[in-house]
């Protein structure tokens, strides 16, 4: 069904590449005037300017999400651009893979920022434009690292669980305000942040090749696998599902 997403502001973090410029993409090709949004502001650029070569409706934001006044900033210019935001994709992220005992607090504070505290400045600087403009919908990345954990993954795991009641308590605090937000959790991703954490916790001693994650979920997933998970989460036809964690991961957390 095109069009799902037809003239919604939308915002994508952390999409200059794999799932969220993915994601990017495909909201473009439903119909959504897009901001794509990250730390590396040209990676963010080329991906709003393939969305405009391909007739869709795009800009690129450089923005530190963990820096407050970035945050402030990059909405200031988002909605300029393109009116009150409709539909954010918290997407940025990152992962940090040693053993607990190695972690130190700069790792924890760095992770935090980059997985949680991106969450909260981005949906904190567009929900007041998202209940002007009557409502929208959120999605947050989470990860099955919320709810299953991984040797060597401790900090990330945490970040994650975070996530997920992150998301849950938006639900519920802005369901009346006709707001919804759901967490997309994916599996093993063939990106280069999915073949990074399959590499370091080999060299850690911990199976994550391709044969045991397959064991685990038939395949590696896709960044597109995300994006359309995503998708329908944003859209109306998920207009009944708020504070839900939506697992795509091809059966790993069904096992």
């Amino acid at each position: 069904m095109a069009g799902r997403l037809k003239g919604r502001a939308t915002i994508v973090t952390g999409a200059a590449s794999g799932m969220g410029a993915a994601s990017a993409k495909l909201f473009a090709a439903e119909g959504a005037r897009v901001a794509v949004v990250d730390v590396n502001g040209p990676g963010a650029e080329a991906v709003a300017a393939e969305i405009r070569s391909a007739g869709g409706q795009a800009i690129g934001i450089a923005c530190d999400l963990s820096d407050e006044g970035q945050v402030a900033r990059a909405i200031g210019q988002i909605e300029a651009a393109q009116g009150p935001t409709s539909a954010l994709f918290n997407h940025a992220g990152g992962i940090t893979i040693k053993p607990f005992l190695e972690l130190s607090v700069a790792d924890w504070d760095q992770l935090m920022d980059r997985n949680v505290k991106s969450m909260f400045l981005m949906t904190r600087a567009a929900l007041p434009g998202m209940i002007k403009a009557g409502g929208g919908s959120i999605v947050c990345t989470s990860s099955i690292s919320a709810v299953y954990a991984t040797p060597m993954e401790v900090l990330y795991v945490a970040t994650k669980g975070a996530c997920h009641m992150f998301a849950r308590g938006i639900a519920v605090e802005f369901r009346d305000k006709n707001i919804r937000c759901n967490t997309v959790c994916p599996g093993f991703i063939n990106t280069p942040h999915g073949q990074r954490e399959m590499k370091e916790l080999q060299a850690l001693g911990v199976d994550a090749s391709e044969a045991a994650i397959a064991a685990q979920q038939g395949r590696l997933g896709q960044p597109q696998d995300i994006a359309n998970a995503a998708l329908f989460l944003l859209s109306d036809e998920a207009a009944f599902i708020t504070g839900a964690h939506l697992f795509v991961d091809g059966g790993f957390s069904a096992v």
